[in-house]
């Protein structure tokens, strides 16, 4: 998903926007902090510079294996000569580059690059502005980072909540007495996969066995969504337990309620907001 973010770096509003995570910083915004109305001489003055060309042909060979490095090699053997101009749109549709983004728009709109490349840019315009730009692109980031911890704590904190009273159902109603540590957990996780079931359509191990790579079980790579049913489905189950039904219609029953909840909740703005 793409979005856009604003920042203000000693009153010139920057633009931010996020590319599948990565972050590219509005050029175009930066210049305008030096010239309100030539934004795109600017940025073309700059991208004209030897050092400029020799500076993105390093990052997009480090970064960019589709990179096209024999029109780079004609671009850079031109550069600083008196008449040469470099647009960032010439730069991109030669070279292949990914590390500058044109977009058109009236709002929105101008040259972004990555925010390695944004903050040479802006390091350009003034060594002042550069470091004010940086902070308040750490500072963005660190409530970026503060925002998702509060979300998976909140998700932790979800998961939590009626763990208690579904154990106590398994333990009060399904588990025989004087039976082994080792026999009770095979209950409770056995009785756990049946919401992971219900939920994910999957056991505890098949998930294991389909994601080796991953840390944590399944049920931490679920999203607040699915740990807000999850929360719902143990008070469910408990109760179903105490009425005596079956493992399979209880299954049959969370998994037609865990449907009908995440088609409920997952539009819920609040829900949005913790990152659902």
């Amino acid at each position: 998903m793409n979005s856009n973010y604003k920042i203000k770096v000693k009153g010139t509003e920057i633009t931010i926007f996020q590319k599948k995570d990565t972050d590219y910083i509005s050029l175009t915004d930066i210049a305008r902090s030096k010239n309100q109305e030539e934004t795109g001489l600017v940025i073309s003055h700059w991208l004209s510079t030897k050092y400029t060309v020799e500076f993105l042909g390093i990052w997009e060979q480090m970064h960019n294996p589709n990179f096209n490095v024999t029109e780079f090699s004609n671009i850079k053997n031109h550069s600083g000569s008196n008449g040469f101009v470099l647009s960032g749109k010439q730069w991109i549709s030669k070279t292949n580059a990914i590390g500058l983004i044109s977009k058109v728009g009236r709002y929105g709109g101008g040259t972004f690059a990555h925010k390695d490349i944004a903050f040479e840019f802006a390091s350009w315009i003034s060594a002042e502005f550069k470091l004010y730009l940086i902070k308040e692109f750490q500072r963005l980031k660190q409530a970026e980072y503060e925002k998702k911890a509060l979300g998976w704590d909140v998700k932790r904190l979800l998961t939590k909540i009626n763990y208690k009273v579904h154990t106590d159902a398994v333990k009060e109603n399904l588990i025989p007495k004087n039976l082994s540590k080792e026999q009770m957990d095979l209950i409770y996780a056995d009785e756990a996969d049946v919401l992971n079931m219900a939920m994910f359509g999957m056991t505890a191990k098949e998930w294991r066995e389909q994601n080796p790579d991953k840390k944590g079980n399944i049920r931490d790579h679920a999203n607040v969504v699915q740990l807000v049913c999850l929360a719902g489905l143990e008070s469910i189950n408990a109760e179903f337990i105490r009425q005596k039904l079956t493992q399979r219609d209880r299954l049959e029953k969370l998994n037609q309620i865990a449907i009908i909840q995440m088609k409920s909740i997952s539009g819920s703005p609040s829900l949005k907001k913790l990152g659902g």
